[in-house]
């Protein structure tokens, strides 16, 4: 048997949306491409895109903004893929507030003050009347599991939790003020983003790396496997909660949360670059060029 290629992948959290990367694993499809994968969990989706940046990881699964924000600064971060493009959240609000408005003067937890949650937080809040900074604060509460502690301590008012959290919050008498894929329908979530030297220099293991995960993905998104899939998701969700880890899987394939192919849409793409704008972490002069940071033939080279 032909030596297995290592592959250094890393996330901030690794969690639901990371369910086809598992499945990928635990099916034996790395393997039957030639890989071997070390996970490299950052706590963090900045220390994830930090970590191909800095050469400690070779991809990384993350939300996309800190790849278009060095792109554009002519860094060399690009984006290849897409491994999420559905915003499985709901706005969870201790059980005092029961609308966005109340959140005024509140404290809102997020992972990151400049990617992912906080930029949609702040559009969701936007369209209640809210703007930030003024009229609430963000606290850097962590990744989702963390923030639901924080949340449960009162050291937060509210945060954007994912399904299945969500629902469980919401079984703890927690109230769900807001849904986030409401204000923003299509989004690159999290995205496969990689170094431009590092994926010229390994395209054939980028290749075969995105082989794998096509077929995660449609194992994934499979009604038919849902019963192979659950035991999966769940231990990586709700770890002895069946229940609500099958409330979970479900919402996220029906909403199409992981895209067949890897496939990152013109509008999935725009909406994140305009996600970025619309917070300030963009200039509007720069919108054209941000698009260049998705970098589309490797979608479309097939492992030898």
């Amino acid at each position: 048997m032909a030596e297995l290629t290592k592959f250094r992948f890393a996330g901030g959290a690794q969690g639901f949306n990371w369910l086809p990367v598992f499945v990928a694993g635990e099916f034996g499809l790395f393997e039957k491409y030639g890989l071997d994968i070390e996970y490299k969990k950052m706590g963090g989706v900045a220390l994830a895109t930090k970590a191909v940046l800095e050469g400690e990881a070779d991809l990384a699964i993350t939300p996309p903004e800190g790849a278009l924000s060095d792109y554009v600064a002519g860094g060399d971060l690009r984006i290849i893929a897409a491994n999420a493009v559905r915003l499985p959240m709901s706005l969870v609000a201790k059980p005092a507030i029961a609308e966005l408005a109340e959140l005024k003067g509140a404290k809102i937890g997020t992972s990151s003050l400049t990617e992912g949650t906080a930029i949609y937080t702040q559009i969701l809040l936007a369209e209640a009347g809210l703007s930030y900074p003024g009229d609430y604060e963000f606290e850097l509460a962590g990744i989702h599991t963390t923030r639901w502690e924080a949340l449960q301590a009162g050291t937060i008012d509210c945060a954007p939790q994912p399904a299945p959290w969500n629902f469980m919050a919401e079984r703890e008498g927690y109230n769900l003020i807001g849904e986030v894929c409401e204000a923003i329908p299509e989004v690159i979530f999290t995205g496969l983003i990689g170094n431009a030297a590092w994926l010229a220099e390994n395209q054939d293991t980028v290749a075969r790396l995105l082989a794998a995960l096509r077929e995660a993905h449609d194992i994934t998104n499979d009604p038919a496997r849902t019963e192979e899939v659950l035991p999966i998701f769940q231990r990586i969700t709700t770890k002895d909660d069946a229940e609500l880890a099958r409330k979970g899987l479900v919402y996220m394939r029906d909403m199409g949360m992981w895209p067949a192919g890897l496939a990152i849409s013109d509008k999935a793409l725009d909406a994140s670059i305009d996600l970025m704008i619309r917070a300030g972490l963009l200039d509007e002069s720069v919108r054209d060029k941000a698009r260049g940071a998705f970098e589309t033939r490797y979608l479309s080279t097939r492992a030898a």
